[in-house]
This record gives C-alpha cells, structure tokens and sequence, in this order.
C-alpha cells in the first residue's frame, strides 16, 4: 500500500516579534521603523527592512490604518512627466522611496493649480507618507493660502509636503522645501554672455506669475545691473517652457527686426525650439547668434550645436525629497534645502565678432 503523502505545511505569517528578534532590535523600533513618524538610525532601519524582505513581512495596511499610520507610499506631483526636467526628478524619487520600502505613485496636474490642490487633498486622504509637488508655483494668495492648509493638514497626519523648485509658503509651515539656486544660475549665465562681450541678449520664455520664470528673470537683470546695464525691454518675450513657443519665439523676434547677439532661452526646451527658427531663417549659431538653455536635460548633448546651459541636479533634488520627508532630523534648522547650479559651456555660444 503507498505510504500517504504527508500534508502540505503553510508557514506562519511572520510578526512584528519575528522582525525584530532577527534584526537584533526592540519591536517598538519595529513599529517605528514602519510607522515612519520617529526618527531611527539609518543603520538600524537598513537591518529592519532587511529583517522584513527575509521574512517576507507583510504590513496589515488595515490596521495600521486604524492606527492613524501612514500607508508607506510617496506621492510625485508634477505637471507633466514627458517633460524631461520632471522625468529625471521622478528617477531620483523612485529611487530614493524604493531604498526606504516605499511605494512611490505618480500624480500629473497638467499645469492646473487647481489640480495640484485637489491631488494633494487626495494624497492627504489616502495617507501618504510624503506629497511631493515639483516645478514652479503660480504667484497667487488664495493658492499659496490653500497650499498653506494643505502642509498643516498633511503635518496633523503624521504626513509631510515637500515643495521642489518652488519657494517657501511662509514661516511656521510645516513643509520642506529642496530647491536649487535658480535665480543664482541664470545670473551666472548672462553674466557669462554680458562679459564675453554681448551687450543685446534676448529672453526667451517668460511666464508671468509662475515662480520659476519669475526667479530666473530676477537674475537675468540683476546681471545686466551689476554691470551698469540694462535689459531691453523689447528683447523680453512671454511663452511657455516647451519646444513650440521657443519656435515661435525666435520667428516673432527675428521677425521684429531686433538687434540681438545672443539668446536666453528660458529652457532647453525652448532652446531646442530657437534653434530650430534660427537654423530655418539660416542664422548662424554661434556665429551670428549665441544661444543659451537652462536645466542641463540630456537633449542639450544631442542639439546641434551643442547647448551651453546651467545644469540642475534634478535627480539629487528627487532624492533629498523623499530623504528629507521621512527623516526630519536630516533637515536644515531652516527646513530648507538649496542645492547649487552651475552653468556648462558647449559649443551654441561665443564672443560676438568672432
């Protein structure tokens, strides 16, 4: 007679209790390691999360819930993802949430103001560890004023807001802000332009009222000031941060029959479009005309000719969001991060003349 085949054994789930005797540590830190709201020593969290994958720990989501926990997820709020300057910020926020056990969900907002407040209510109602909002913000006090409730709101939920390339909503918020020096780079890049000799530079791609425009035009004419200059009005022209308005851009200025030497695109994007005017109207680039970007996206390699541009560390400004988030004791007394740019001289400009 065949000898009966002994039942399948299904293992125990895995508890709190197990985490902690295989990580060495106390079940509380366990908790806190999962609640997120405490700080824990990095070391200590590593061997945590590592206890867990062995484990093959699950979270009751429900409970924890229950609890007035978060739900381990970090939202990324931006307008568009297609755009390059938000996809390599997306990439260093993935990366970032996925090394803290972090599931990171991705929001787009279409450059709606109103959508980035209502996107960031949901966020707040599901429970995300942090929301992240990237890209400029619109210069209007009833947006700053709900963005504003929105940090206060998020902070009661043991939730935080991050703001990315945007500035602060005022002291005592409760929000992190990482920006980049934005104003500082587009300072050192028309300085570059006015010293090297180009006394009419025109502006490509000002967007009234959204902070990112707004900074990078402050340091455009701070600039031309320091150096007894001043702007041309007439060179200054409103558009978008996309191709097609720097294309159409670049038609309407050489339409206009202005004197310029050289280009400030607002964007390499914008760039990118210029370039395409000018190379149509058979202008030639840098010899009749420099052309500069700002953000430093891998496009500006591919141009022709190269891009000189200021580079922005848009994956290490994706990383220190989520790092930032979650371990407030990381955070400057300020509670504001500010990373460098740095201009990258290519082969879309030289002295005039030349």
């Amino acid at each position: 007679m065949a000898e009966k085949a002994a039942p399948l054994r299904i293992k125990d789930a895995s508890t709190v209790r197990d985490v902690a005797a295989r990580a060495g540590v106390s079940a509380s830190t366990v908790s806190r390691v999962l609640g997120g709201t405490y700080p824990v020593a990095a070391t200590t969290r590593t061997r945590v999360l590592k206890a867990m994958r062995d484990l093959d720990y699950v979270v009751n989501a429900h409970a924890r819930a229950l609890g007035g926990s978060t739900n381990k997820t970090v939202a990324f709020v931006v307008d568009d993802v297609t755009g390059p300057f938000y996809a390599h910020i997306a990439r260093g926020v993935e990366e970032q949430a996925s090394a803290e056990g972090r599931l990171c969900m991705l929001c787009t907002t279409h450059g709606d103001p109103q959508r980035v407040l209502a996107v960031v209510e949901t966020m707040r109602e599901q429970r995300a560890d942090a929301v992240i909002v990237v890209g400029g913000a619109w210069e209007d006090k009833a947006y700053q004023d709900r963005m504003t409730h929105f940090a206060h709101a998020l902070d009661r939920a043991g939730s935080r807001l991050v703001l990315v390339g945007r500035p602060p909503l005022g002291p005592g918020v409760p929000a992190t802000v990482v920006e980049y020096d934005n104003e500082g780079g587009a300072f050192a890049m028309t300085t570059h332009l006015l010293t090297s000799g180009h006394q009419r530079i025109a502006y490509l791609g000002r967007v009234p009222g959204l902070s990112t425009s707004s900074q990078r035009i402050d340091g455009f004419r701070r600039a031309h000031e320091l150096l007894g200059l001043a702007p041309d009005p007439d060179l200054i022209l409103d558009g978008a941060f996309n191709r097609s308005h720097g294309y159409r851009g670049a038609r309407e200025l050489l339409a206009s029959g202005a004197e310029f030497t050289a280009l400030f695109a607002a964007t390499d994007m914008v760039a990118a479009g210029a370039l395409q005017a000018l190379r149509e109207a058979r202008v030639r680039v840098p010899d009749d005309v420099s052309v500069v970007g700002y953000d430093d996206v891998p496009l500006a390699l591919d141009l022709f000719p190269a891009l000189t541009t200021v580079n922005v560390p848009h994956e290490e400004l994706g990383r220190a969001a989520v790092r930032l988030a979650l371990h407030r004791a990381e955070l400057p007394e300020s509670g504001h991060l500010v990373l460098g740019t740095h201009i990258v001289l290519r082969d879309s400009t030289r002295r005039p003349g030349h």
